[in-house]
């Protein structure tokens, strides 16, 4: 197979994340580096192997686990530290495991969206989820439906895809007049709606 076909077959965000991933090397590790690749074509051959190793992360994911990686190690980190740091890659994003946000959603106290939540996408899959059945049914049942959810939103925050929190807006300090009863009553529904109740 051609460089070409190769680097389609992979796409190019996955290639450019090897890329990233070896420059930071250089850059950080410059005497260690060029001593492991000595030859332009031991390089390339790593840049190859480590990208097939590596195809079963998100790119962000390899350059997250690179990032983390050139500010804890002392030296050259092998593929096995790459492939440990982006199994660990959660954490990078600052999203607790499933488990961990499973508790935590549980536990939370209400109202939910003022809650201080870990990630925004515990609070979101507790959401989808529902709190009702969160706090109601047991963990045989709720962890599953919780952890599809979350898992869910984890790999969009992995892609660097933004997560829709709707933001609840506070009450004015005054209200000029008095609501009607109608005008109350849609305001009721409005704010249950915005918050998933």
């Amino acid at each position: 197979m051609n460089d070409q076909a190769d680097n389609q077959s992979r796409g190019p965000d996955r290639v450019d994340a090897i890329n990233k991933l070896f420059a930071d090397f250089e850059l950080a590790y410059h005497n260690q580096f060029h001593k492991a690749y000595a030859k332009e074509n031991q390089i390339l051959l790593a840049k190859r192997y480590w990208s097939d190793v590596l195809g079963g992360y998100k790119p962000a994911q390899i350059v997250a686990a690179a990032n983390r990686l050139t500010k804890s190690s002392t030296y050259l980190p092998s593929l096995a530290e790459v492939v440990k740091a982006c199994e660990d890659g959660m954490g990078v994003f600052g999203l607790p495991k499933a488990k961990q946000a499973y508790i935590e959603a549980c536990c939370a106290t209400s109202p939910k969206s003022a809650y201080g939540w870990s990630h925004e996408a515990v609070y979101l899959a507790g959401k989808a989820t529902n709190w009702h059945f969160l706090a109601s049914e047991p963990e045989d049942k709720a962890f599953p439906l919780f952890e599809y959810y979350y898992t869910g939103l984890c790999q969009r925050v992995m892609r660097g895809e933004p997560l829709d929190h709707p933001q609840t807006q506070a009450l004015p300090e005054r209200i000029s007049r008095p609501l009607s009863s109608e005008e109350n009553h849609l305001r009721l529904l409005k704010l249950r709606q915005e918050l998933g109740l």
